[in-house]
């Protein structure tokens, strides 16, 4: 494990994060609601997926977030609120994407990879909204858990900047043929169970499912059962069977 503290110009502030593994598939992690980086590890996710990383097959990212800032800040503007959301999604664009994948190239014998973006609950927000906005650098996302619109921080406030951080409005109105060239060549997973305080994970997901089919685009969507509850034990078992998938 390597930990990080650099200085983002998009922010304007220092940003942190853990890396761990040694060379692998390039894999980046968003916390849960005001989550930070080093919760992955904290929540057992990393003791998870340890076959995985001793074994090379992946080198994860676990990256802070800013959610008291933006999508849960008790600020009434809301413009400000996405705005300074927007700047976070500069950040991972600009800055913090760009060397990951240097030394991923670095870590596998100068092999260029392109990233596996994944998180649970609002980090499955993050990967799937990230991805589906800036999916040059992404073939493969697993989201468990999450709600793929901004109704939740929101509601029916829709201007441009919210809407186009609400991926079940966006992608339903898309027509450009790029975004669906890329779709089309990425491995997409999203999961949840009807267990405990997953009913709003249902409804979005399912929605999601719905605009993706509608679209053409092709998705892994996976419902668990009732004993699958919105919770790090569940989680931990889901990103070990879908890991496992991509990366053998």
């Amino acid at each position: 494990m390597n930990y990080r503290n650099e200085y983002s110009r998009h922010l304007g502030r220092n940003m942190e994060y853990k890396i761990y593994g040694h060379r692998g598939k390039p894999v980046l992690v968003f916390p849960t609601s005001e989550g930070r980086f080093y919760q992955y590890e904290d929540s057992g996710m990393i003791h998870a997926l340890r076959d995985f990383i001793e074994a090379g097959k992946i080198q994860l990212w676990a990256v802070d977030s800013i959610d008291s800032e933006t999508f849960f800040s008790k600020s009434w503007d809301k413009l400000a609120r996405i705005r300074r959301h927007e700047q976070y999604f500069n950040y991972l664009n600009d800055e913090l994407i760009p060397s990951i994948l240097r030394t991923s190239k670095e870590n596998n014998n100068g092999v260029e990879q392109q990233l596996l973006v994944t998180g649970c609950s609002m980090g499955a927000y993050h990967a799937a909204n990230f991805y589906f906005r800036y999916p040059w650098f992404i073939d493969s996302v697993i989201a468990m858990s999450g709600v793929y619109s901004t109704d939740y921080f929101f509601g029916d406030y829709r201007p441009t900047e919210i809407y186009l951080n609400s991926p079940v409005d966006y992608l339903r109105n898309n027509k450009d043929p790029y975004y669906d060239d890329r779709f089309l060549k990425s491995r997409l997973i999203f999961c949840c169970g009807h267990g405990a305080y997953e009913e709003l994970a249902i409804t979005e997901t399912t929605r999601l499912k719905e605009v993706m089919n509608d679209k053409g685009i092709r998705g892994w969507f996976d419902f668990w059962g009732s004993d699958a509850n919105h919770d790090w034990d569940w989680w931990q078992k889901q990103i070990y069977y879908f890991m496992g998938k991509i990366v053998g």
